[in-house]
């Protein structure tokens, strides 16, 4: 049997598939499978985002950051310094950004860093999941 015959050949035997006695039941019994595992999964990253949530904010709750303590080594002091003036020059920034469109009267100075940072992670967070859900209705 030469190539030319054997590929028809083939291609006519797999255009139709034979039916199986059990594929609805086979169809079911992996459905089935398929709904527990993703009811576990689906369970188990909830539990662990709560689990982290709360730890995230208690943590947050109890942060105080000590940048410059007297006693500290030079060096420790002149770091703590200087993330002290980066910080307040970002303040200083986003404050003239914010008078710039109208919104001056929104200060930062009474959220700490650690609010500030979680309120970013949030937005990002945020974005990433509209982002997520995009490209899953494009697909």
């Amino acid at each position: 049997m030469s190539a030319d015959e054997f590929d028809p050949m083939i291609e006519r035997l797999f255009a139709r598939t034979p039916h199986l006695a059990d594929a609805p039941l086979f169809a079911a019994g992996v459905e089935t499978k398929l709904q527990s595992s993703t009811r576990m999964r689906t369970l188990a990253l909830t539990l662990a985002g709560v689990v982290g949530g709360i730890i995230a904010v208690r943590e947050s709750m109890n942060l105080d950051l000590q940048l410059t303590d007297p006693q500290a080594p030079v060096a420790g002091r002149v770091i703590g310094q200087s993330l002290q003036s980066a910080s307040l020059d970002v303040q200083g920034a986003v404050a003239s950004g914010l008078s710039q469109m109208g919104l001056a009267d929104v200060t930062l100075g009474s959220m700490g860093g650690m609010q500030l940072f979680w309120i970013t992670a949030g937005a990002l967070i945020a974005l990433a999941a509209a982002g997520v859900v995009k490209l899953s209705q494009e697909v």
